[in-house]
Formats: structure tokens, C-alpha cells, sequence
């Protein structure tokens, strides 16, 4: 929306292992975004500014160079949550399954004992509560993780008041 041209450099051979499928859709959907796969950045050049980067061909070895004014650098959406493993639902990517998203065809998380539904931020264990770039679905920001935080304390509370 905002550039002209955006090139996105993976150095992976797609874009769909480390991508929520509603990116991968966007970025497929997006006429102005061109993605290199099997791509490495080995330089980037500028004296005041950015004004190229150049990047190895992974598969062939070879070097190109693209000008550019401006680099983002998005490397690991891993949520590292294997000390949770076995403890509470995860998505197949390991993202933490949290409220709605537990829930299949209306029904409660297997194993769920409590009268009611798992609060928004709650895991498959009543009490365990995920915020975070770790939970599946989260806008992968500090401050939506601080503020998810701070509404996980109204839910701790909540909970608290029914043990």
C-alpha cells in the first residue's frame, strides 16, 4: 500500500513455513510485492542512506543487487514454546492455541472440566494463559504482547475467584 516496489529476500525455498497462511495469502495477493526465495543479503550500501542491497542465490551461488531505500529485517517467528509441550494445545507451527481458538465445532478443549469456555487468552489448561508472540493469532507487536499481558491479569483474577 505504501511502496511502489517491496522485494521480500527469504532464505528459505517458500514462504509458507515461517508465515501465517493469511500472509502468505496477502503477500501471493499483492501485485507490487515481488518474494526471492533462496536468497542471503551480503552487503548493503549507502553513505548517509540505504541505497542497495545485494543478496546470494542460495541455489546457484550467484550475486545480484537490488537498489532500495529502506530494509526490514524479519528474521525467526519460532515461538519457542517446547517447555510447554505436552502441557497445552499448540498449533503444528508451536504456537500456543488460546480462548475461540481452542474451540471445534463449538465444543470445549478435550479435557476441559470447567463450566464455561476457556477465557480469550486462557490455554487448554484452566489457568495456563498465553499472551504474546508465542499465541496463535497474535499481532506480532511489544506493545499488543504488554497489553494482551495486562488483560491476562483481569483473566488470572477472574479465574482465581472460582478455585
Amino acid at each position: 500500500r505504501y511502496a511502489n516496489k517491496v522485494r521480500m529476500l527469504v532464505r528459505g525455498d517458500n514462504i509458507e513455513g515461517g508465515l501465517s497462511q493469511y500472509l502468505v495469502d496477502q503477500i501471493r495477493s499483492t501485485s507490487n510485492i515481488e518474494v526471492i526465495l533462496n536468497a542471503e543479503v551480503v552487503e548493503v550500501h549507502g553513505n548517509a542512506r540505504l541505497e542497495s542491497v545485494t543478496y546470494r542465490d542460495l541455489a546457484t551461488g550467484a550475486t545480484t543487487s537490488l537498489d532500495g531505500a529502506a530494509m526490514f529485517v524479519f528474521i525467526g517467528a519460532a515461538p519457542h514454546t517446547d517447555l510447554v509441550a505436552g502441557l497445552v494445545r499448540r498449533n503444528e507451527a508451536g504456537f500456543i492455541l488460546t480462548g475461540r481458538d481452542l474451540m471445534t465445532g463449538g465444543k470445549r478443549p478435550k479435557g476441559w472440566k470447567l463450566p464455561r469456555d476457556p477465557y480469550s487468552l486462557e490455554t487448554s489448561v484452566p489457568g495456563i494463559f498465553a499472551v504474546g508472540d508465542v499465541r496463535q493469532g497474535a499481532v506480532r507487536r511489544v506493545a499488543s504482547g504488554v497489553g494482551e499481558g495486562a488483560v491476562a491479569i483481569s483473566f488470572v483474577h477472574q479465574y482465581l475467584q472460582t478455585v
